[in-house]
């Protein structure tokens, strides 16, 4: 027998026999069966999946080398795997985005049945799959968006003269890779939010000829770090495009093991967890703080609350409770994300960019957009309450999250124009007469950090570090 032949029929024995796929098969995504996911789940899973899109410059589909070959590897994990062989555009980019994120939604809906927390559930995509990955990433729903992304030397831009020039047109049509608006729009480093776009680790070859890091992957990984979301970067010495999970990739040891070191630093929420959603503006999204996903008020209030908890951040800045102010809260995606997050405890600290006198002459409709918001988390409490009785109803639906109301914190100096006579006079007894009437808690940050001045930025508006902890102290307690 030739040896080499030999050699590699051990090797493939040695890998069968080590091998902790406990099950495979395959789903149809669509019903003509021209989208399926092939599935691989574990002999010992760990509640992790991940669901795999291979690339192939939207042409084909390199489902091997850059899909079924990472089975085995994430089995071993205890990690449940789940290859989309999407459909291609052809021009309509709405299919393979389509096909994936039934893909997703498939995983998430059998996540009892297949040993799966919902809530942790990643994406993994190669090349044009990254692009397609990172689509996902940055614009599906909620309930369809990752909880992390790992992306294979990525088509991030759309724009051919610096990208790879098949995937742009392939995926934006003839006409479309044309249409700057759509170019910008789909080239996902526009696309990034803070806190709203999954954790991201970035895998390429410095020496790719036919994606360019630094146009492509380097540039979502900017846009990442520029948001303050977690994002982890590895650029190998040499390999080109496309080695994939390919055993011939000269760093393939080493790829597993920087891989399976930053899957280990991402945490997984537990399924019974507490949700926690942080309703704001800049101060709540951490504005000022570097790295705010670590080092803002809502994650450190994760770290005092702990893993019974689930906290997520859905702040934006400059944003407001009045619906006529510049750039009202409730029209933000944060806004819909929260809602979606089905959250058991919410935390709103609206109020400090309403006192911008382009903003308070809206006053008059502060109380009416507050209410708005308390009555969309919660509808139950427009309903006029029942008296007690032997004869009362236990209400069908339960009653919804539990909502915190914050004083915004003090205005230190006027920057931006924001005003604390206006918070302190106007809108902090707007939020007290409200929460009277919904019978709601009242956080009065105003009050507990009038002496923390020290404890703020330059702007005398948005507090640094030290003063984020002690707002999650404060808030932490009222939680508990």
């Amino acid at each position: 027998m030739n040896r080499k032949l030999f050699l590699f029929g051990l090797l493939a024995f040695a890998m069968t026999m080590q091998a902790q796929t406990a099950k495979k098969f395959t789903l149809n995504l669509t019903a003509d069966g021209k989208a399926q996911m092939v599935c691989f789940l574990p002999e010992a899973p760990s509640g992790r999946a991940i669901v795999g899109v291979p690339g192939g410059g939207y042409s084909m589909l390199s489902n091997t080398h850059e899909g079924t070959l990472a089975a085995d590897w994430m089995n071993r994990q205890g990690i449940a795997y789940f290859v989309v062989n999407y459909r291609l555009p052809n021009g309509d980019r709405s299919i393979p985005i389509s096909d994936v994120e039934q893909g997703f939604r498939t995983v998430r809906d059998s996540a009892r049945v297949w040993g799966v927390n919902p809530n942790d559930v990643g994406i993994m995509g190669f090349s044009a799959g990254g692009h397609l990955s990172s689509v996902i990433s940055t614009m599906s729903p909620f309930e369809v968006r990752p909880n992390f992304s790992i992306l294979f030397y990525p088509v991030i831009s759309m724009d051919e003269r610096i990208s790879h020039k098949w995937s742009c047109i392939n995926f934006l049509g003839e006409e479309g890779h044309k249409d700057p608006k759509l170019v910008g729009q789909y080239s996902t480093q526009n696309a990034v939010r803070s806190h709203l776009t999954p954790p991201a680790c970035i895998i390429s070859a410095n020496d790719d000829r036919l994606v360019p890091v630094v146009t492509n992957g380097v540039q979502y990984y900017s846009a990442m770090r520029r948001a303050g979301n977690e994002c982890s970067l590895f650029i190998y010495p040499s390999g080109d495009h496309g080695f994939g999970f390919g055993p011939w990739f000269k760093y393939h040891d080493q790829l597993l093991q920087d891989l399976g070191n930053w899957l280990k630093s991402i945490p997984a929420p537990k399924q019974d967890a507490v949700r926690v959603a942080c309703i704001g503006n800049s101060i709540t999204d951490g504005f000022g703080i570097d790295m705010r996903t670590k080092y803002g008020y809502p994650a450190q209030l994760q770290g005092m609350l702990g893993d019974g908890y689930w906290v997520k951040n859905f702040g934006v800045s400059s944003r407001t409770m009045l619906n006529k102010g510049d750039f009202p809260y409730m029209n933000e995606l944060a806004w819909r994300d929260a809602l979606a997050f089905k959250p058991d405890v919410v935390v709103i600290k609206l109020g400090t960019n309403d006192s911008k006198p382009e903003n308070w002459q809206y006053g008059a409709g502060f109380k009416a957009d507050l209410q708005q918001m308390i009555l969309t988390l919660r509808p139950d409490l427009a309903q006029p309450a029942k008296k007690k009785g032997k004869k009362a109803k236990v209400a069908a639906q339960p009653a919804g999250p539990k909502i915190l109301l914050c004083t915004p914190i003090p205005a230190f100096k006027p920057t931006w124009k924001i005003n604390d006579q206006v918070i302190t006079n106007e809108i902090i007894p707007i939020l007290q007469e409200v929460a009277r009437q919904y019978g709601l808690q009242v956080i009065d940050l105003h009050t507990l950090m009038l002496n923390d001045g020290d404890k703020m930025v330059a702007d005398g508006i948005h507090p640094n570090q030290e003063g984020a902890k002690k707002m999650a102290e404060i808030i932490s307690k009222a939680i508990k």
